[in-house]
């Protein structure tokens, strides 16, 4: 870090400077520190910015490897290991199969993020159009936005784009929310908390939204044929989900996200369970913090064993 100092109408300001590279391109942090200042002062304000800098500099490589970087031998034959194991078979859902798939996904990843349905309810929504009067009209709305959301992947041929996610999201948010289909604004940052206010997940800046995406977009876009298929869906979920790019309704649009990249290489979708719901927010914490895919592969595993109960 390095001080800058420049002279205004006879007065001098300082800023304290800090310069690194990302993704092959050099960023720059400025902090401004004060207009002619004594050096005590000087010497004071430095060492306050140069902790909100680097403060700064961890929130700008939040997002971690695999995007700039292969992913190793040791985790694709992880993979591999657990893949034989649980057997992924390709096989085709016949249209009750799907049906049913929907309403239980859209139930669970609903409920995931506090929708007040029960499952007999979401269904009644899906299949009948009967709306639970003591229940927000969001949580309904959302439901049937979801179950569309499932409709359309189904449908479309396209494996990952920025157009693509942010059509889901319209899909699913179209009704209950104003900003369904826009990515965050300049200045508008997201953070996620407990119940008790502890944050645990600070979604990447929203000046870098749209430039991550691409890189996430580009990435998998090269690795698409190596990599196998559900380490794509993985890496693909997890990536999205650290770089949080609506104000709301990133889980869902996440999780929705991984089931199109299966579809789109062959294998079956797969419903993240609402009784799993700590297990799959601890298994993000360790991708975000650790760069770990392991305990994410490891859940989508157990889940597709329980895919057959779930579509009877």
């Amino acid at each position: 870090m390095y001080i800058e100092k420049r002279n205004y109408y006879g007065k001098t300001r300082y800023w304290l400077a800090h310069s690194f590279r990302e993704s092959g391109k050099i960023h720059k942090i400025r902090k401004l520190l004060g207009t002619d200042l004594s050096p005590e002062v000087l010497e004071n304000r430095k060492k306050k910015a140069e902790k909100l800098i680097l403060e700064e500099v961890e929130k700008y490589q939040i997002i971690k490897d695999p995007l700039n970087d292969k992913i190793s031998k040791e985790e694709i034959d992880f993979v591999k290991r657990l893949e034989a194991e649980v057997n992924l078979k390709v096989i085709h859902l016949s249209e009750i199969e799907w049906k049913k798939f929907s309403e239980v996904f859209s139930y669970n990843t609903n409920a995931i993020e506090g929708s007040e349905l029960t499952l007999k309810e979401t269904e009644k929504v899906i299949e009948k159009g009967e709306w639970p009067i003591e229940k927000p009209k969001g949580d309904i709305a959302e439901a049937l936005g979801v179950n569309e959301a499932i409709s359309f992947i189904r449908k479309t041929k396209e494996h990952i784009s920025l157009n693509l996610i942010k059509e889901i999201h319209k899909i699913v948010f179209r009704n209950s929310k104003n900003f369904a289909g826009e990515f965050r604004k300049r200045g508008e940052e997201v953070v996620v908390r407990t119940g008790t206010g502890v944050i645990v997940h600070e979604g990447a800046s929203s000046t870098r939204v749209v430039t991550l995406l691409g890189e996430l977009v580009n990435w998998y876009n090269k690795y698409k044929s190596e990599y196998p298929s559900i380490l794509l869906a993985a890496v693909v979920h997890n990536q999205f989900e650290n770089i949080h790019p609506f104000a709301d309704g990133n889980g869902r649009i996440g999780r929705i996200l991984l089931n199109n990249i299966l579809l789109k290489n062959g294998l079956l979708p797969l419903n993240i369970d609402l009784k799993n719901q700590r297990e799959y927010y601890e298994t993000l914490q360790v991708y975000e913090k650790e760069g770990n895919i392991r305990p994410t592969i490891e859940l989508l595993l157990k889940e597709y064993k329980n895919l057959k109960k779930l579509i009877k």
